[in-house]
């Protein structure tokens, strides 16, 4: 820690008080004091330099690193390592140079006011993030804490709720916790009608109605919940595909011809921070995939227009890809080309000309080739049977 030049103080609304002795020296010797304006005003130095957040804020390392060689604090709120900036500037500044002060975060306060177990909720954030990306965890009985991005939030939040079948979850906003003015706020989604500070920290307790959507985060998804013009990877088949894709925390995928980008959906569901980019021609297509990935909570879904292969060429290199359409020996070896080590790939075929180049490939490269045929029971006049959908061949393999 001897080469330490930066310090990252997490700070609550307790102020100064509310640090330890070595962590409030620290703040009170310092020549520059980073942070926000209510970082600043719940701190005490007169002789150290004050500097607001940059604008743009990714100018903030910069900034840093143009006060290197003084005493530099940045102020953050809470514990500077959960869904705040210390991680940022972790990743640009070498971390034996930096020293983080953690204070009690939101989450920690929120879950000791509500008397939940951190151990059993999900912690969320949308501050500075699309909120559409917490539908993923609307499940029956799922406790959540979100980071708000502001005083319209809960409101938004309560909006996707009842409009999935979740009308009756407890929603309990706080605000100022640990200082004197600290406020609560506790409604169901169907009723919610809070003013509520723009700074502020949402508790949500699900309560599913009978009627209530299912949208578990494994994949499978039903698929009527998709927007489709038909020519869609259907719900075993998709199960099949993003199981053999295996979705892993911020792992990128190339979705190619997404369609109405229910793969690409399903795998930024099944992981935290999975992110996928869906190649799709046609732009009816491409809108009805921003539609579902909106209404299903991957509102990051990256679509791009254009043709393969050509569209692949400056994708950043993925960790998994699905070929869905056009299929062609060339996509393949550029997309396999890309592929980083241990990536995965899959493509799905329907036709015989896409099958014959899957079984020729299967033969070149090896992996694993499989049918997968599936049957759905229907009315037959007064009677049921069996209705048979179109056989998929699959060819998966790992990048060795």
């Amino acid at each position: 820690m001897s080469d330490a030049w930066l310090h990252i103080v997490g700070i609550g609304e307790d102020g100064m008080d509310g640090l330890s002795p070595v962590t409030r020296a620290v703040v009170e010797t310092a020549e520059v004091i980073i942070g926000g304006d209510r970082h600043h005003q719940l701190s005490t130095n007169a002789n150290a330099t004050r500097v607001a957040w940059p604008s743009p804020f990714d100018a903030l390392i910069e900034t840093l690193e143009s006060h290197k060689g003084k005493r530099v604090v940045v102020l953050a709120t809470g514990d500077p390592l959960w869904f705040s900036v210390g991680a940022r500037i972790g990743r640009s500044i070498d971390p034996s140079q930096i020293v983080y002060h953690p204070q009690l975060s939101a989450f920690q306060l929120t879950a000791a006011r509500m008397g939940w177990s951190l151990a059993d909720v999900e912690t969320l954030t949308v501050h500075g993030r699309p909120v559409h990306q917490m539908v993923a965890f609307i499940q029956p009985d799922q406790r959540l804490i979100i980071l708000t991005t502001g005083a319209e939030t809960p409101a938004q939040i309560a909006q996707f709720l009842t409009e999935r079948g979740f009308g009756q979850s407890q929603m309990t906003v706080l605000a100022s916790m640990g200082g004197d003015k600290e406020q609560r706020f506790d409604g169901t989604a169907a009723d919610w009608s809070h003013e509520v500070p723009a700074f502020n920290t949402l508790a949500v307790l699900c309560v599913a109605a009978k009627d209530a959507a299912l949208l578990p985060r494994v994949p499978g998804l039903s698929d009527d919940l998709f927007r489709s013009d038909g020519t869609m990877t259907k719900r075993e088949v998709r199960a099949a595909t993003v199981a053999k894709l295996m979705p892993m925390r911020g792992a990128l995928l190339w979705d190619i011809g997404t369609g109405s980008g229910s793969v690409a959906i399903e795998w930024m569901r099944a992981a935290r921070y999975a992110r996928a980019l869906g190649i799709e021609p046609r732009a009816d297509r491409r809108a009805m995939a921003a539609e579902n990935a909106l209404a299903l909570g991957a509102p990051k879904l990256q679509l791009i227009e254009g043709e393969v292969p050509a569209a692949l060429q400056g994708l950043e290199a993925p960790d998994a890809i699905f070929i869905g359409g056009g299929l062609s020996e060339e996509v393949f070896n550029i997309a396999w080309d890309n592929l980083r080590p241990l990536g995965r790939l899959v493509a799905n075929a329907v036709t015989l000309e896409s099958e014959a180049i899957l079984i020729a490939l299967h033969k070149k490269h090896g992996g694993e080739l499989v049918k997968i045929g599936v049957q759905r029971a229907e009315p037959v006049g007064r009677l049921t049977g069996w209705r048979p959908s179109m056989t998929v061949t699959q060819w998966s393999l790992v990048k060795r």
